[in-house]
């Protein structure tokens, strides 16, 4: 028995046989920006927060898009006002010439005004470019925005135009991101929460322009302002894009551009005035209501004259009806 015993070994139930499963090596995280070493700053982690995702527009639809339609601020932007009717997508138009400078100056915008800041951030600073394109008191090119009034040593658009921040190699990493922002503006991407927002300013400024013009609210780095009147209006966004870009660059200095007079090309507030008093002269007069004159009626129709023979005179009787009312004297 004790033999038996030990000749039959314990088998275990075929159920509970398994091979070890494989041990996947963990994916590699790729750090963001901040985490960089060399490539962030003290707070450059708020720039990578999560944005309002935005879906660009169709080519079919742009020219189909109304500028009036309303627009509710996303919940992922806090302190975001409602802007109203947002901008028109830009329709591109030109050679592939002035494509490729539309690029690059949209670029060099994005990258010197926001290379840091989130893609939000980064889009509403391309938006304002776009919206002064189509405005009347502007250029109506992208180069031409951007680099407006680079040719004096004060009164630029952009500061980086003539501080001298284009000495300064961009960085390919932020580079390259600026221009993925670019594309998709000159394609027809429209970053509606801005609305038609024409000026911004760093959160570190306060411009004496800012209480005169209406906030439309910060993104990233920066508080976004549209004109108020006729000038901030969507029906004053009319001129149509048509290319001829310039050649991307600042303007040449001259002895002239450095000391004339930059008040009319860099205050919005003259800009907002010269475009109120042009919105009043081509504007068409409104007729004001009058009462009407009154009108004596028409006199009756009367007989010709050879009709009725020769008129009697006033208080004259007949010759038949002369002895009426008297005794007969003979039957």
């Amino acid at each position: 028995m004790l033999a038996a015993a030990f000749a039959v070994p314990a088998v275990a139930a075929p159920g509970e046989w398994h091979l070890p499963a494989p041990v996947e090596a963990p994916a590699p995280v790729k750090p963001l920006g901040f985490e960089v070493p060399g490539e962030s700053f003290p707070g450059s982690a708020f720039y990578y927060l999560a944005d309002a995702p935005y879906v660009p527009s169709a080519a079919a639809a742009r020219e189909a898009a109304p500028a009036q339609a309303d627009y509710a601020a996303p919940p992922g932007i806090p302190g975001l006002l409602p802007t109203g009717p947002a901008a028109r997508a830009l329709t591109a138009a030109g050679t592939a010439t002035d494509r490729l400078r539309a690029q690059r100056c949209l670029t060099m915008a994005i990258y010197y005004e926001a290379a840091t800041e989130s893609d939000a951030g980064q889009r509403a600073v391309a938006q304002v470019v776009l919206n002064r394109v189509a405005h009347p008191s502007y250029p109506d090119t992208v180069c031409g925005v951007v680099f407006q009034g680079s040719e004096r040593s004060t009164g630029c658009q952009f500061t980086f135009t003539c501080d001298g921040s284009l000495a300064r190699a961009p960085a390919q990493l932020w580079w390259d991101r600026a221009s993925r922002v670019a594309r998709a503006a000159l394609a027809g991407a429209v970053y509606r929460p801005v609305g038609l927002a024409t000026h911004y300013h760093t959160l570190a400024v306060h411009p004496y322009w800012a209480d005169s013009l209406q906030s439309v609210g910060a993104i990233g780095a920066h508080r976004f302002y549209r004109w108020r009147g006729a000038a901030g209006m969507a029906g004053a966004f009319t001129e149509a894009y048509r290319g001829r870009e310039p050649v991307p660059g600042p303007a040449p200095r001259t002895a002239a551009t450095l000391v004339s007079d930059t008040a009319a090309v860099a205050d919005p507030l003259a800009l907002a005035r010269a475009y109120e008093r042009q919105f009043a002269a081509t504007a068409l007069p409104v007729p004001m209501p009058q009462a009407a004159a009154p009108v004596a009626p028409e006199p009756a129709a009367r007989a010709p004259q050879s009709l009725l023979g020769v008129a009697q005179q006033s208080g004259e009787i007949k010759q038949e009806y002369s002895r009426s009312g008297r005794w007969i004297a003979h039957p």
